[in-house]
């Protein structure tokens, strides 16, 4: 299979080790990845925002690089959410069209199409806090939600399961939003940094050591509530456990 790795924009800018626990990860897994280095955003902020024309740009490059490719994995579920569901600032070509219906967000490729299990070469002796970020849950539905009292079970848990020495600690509200969802973090930014801190704050009284999730962008808003109310918890991204991490 021919991968295309697409790097999001903020984990290039801010979390890189990100993009390279993927590719390292991905290359682990006997997969032939290429990482097109003209990339830049695949549009969501400015659709986010209302901007939905202002996207076609970004979307137009990411659809030229990509359309190539048997898979585009990226390692964020709102950045996959963008493409396969909100993709509509530019003329829906057959290559559009194929970009939207293979792109996958890496737990559910690890999951569902290389179907991964084990990796033997990954221990993380610490116990940690899964947070999956509402579009992976509630979009791309890695894990179960409780609102819809459906049978539990969780893509990404399946895959840190096969860690050696890791541990879990289960918050009291493990589905609920962490209040970073993009603009809404600074138009609402008192609501936005409550729900951070009592996330945060939840996934620390069930004992964590570190909250673990497939987004980047959930972690770095309550990365900022933890350091500013001194809450003692570290934090990392799935890639880069399933690759060997141990810190």
């Amino acid at each position: 299979m021919k991968i295309g790795l697409f790097v999001p924009c903020y984990i290039d800018a801010f979390y890189p080790g990100v993009g390279i626990a993927t590719l390292e990860l991905l290359e682990r897994l006997g997969q032939d990845v290429t990482y097109p280095t003209e990339q830049t955003c695949c549009g969501q902020p400015m659709t986010n925002a209302g901007c939905v024309s202002d996207s076609a740009a970004a979307e137009a490059l990411f659809v030229k690089l990509f359309s190539g490719f048997d898979a585009i994995v990226m390692p964020s579920g709102s950045c996959t959410h963008h493409v396969r569901s909100h993709f509509d600032a530019i003329e829906q070509t057959d290559a559009v069209r194929h970009v939207r219906a293979n792109t996958y967000e890496l737990v559910e490729f690890l999951h569902d199409v290389l179907k991964v299990r084990d990796f033997p070469w990954a221990e993380f002796p610490h116990t940690v806090g899964l947070h999956n970020s509402c579009s992976s849950l509630r979009a791309l539905r890695t894990a179960s939600m409780s609102e819809l009292g459906e049978p539990a079970f969780s893509k990404p848990m399946t895959l840190l399961s096969g860690v050696k020495g890791i541990r879990f600690a289960t918050p009291a509200r493990p589905d609920e939003c962490c209040g970073f969802g993009g603009t809404f973090s600074v138009t609402e930014e008192a609501v936005s940094a409550r729900m951070g801190l009592d996330k945060v704050r939840d996934h620390f009284h069930a004992g964590a050591e570190y909250i673990v999730s497939a987004d980047s962008s959930c972690m770095m808003h309550q990365q900022g509530c933890a350091e500013r109310n001194h809450v003692d918890i570290r934090f990392i991204h799935i890639a880069e456990i399933l690759n060997g991490a141990r810190q």
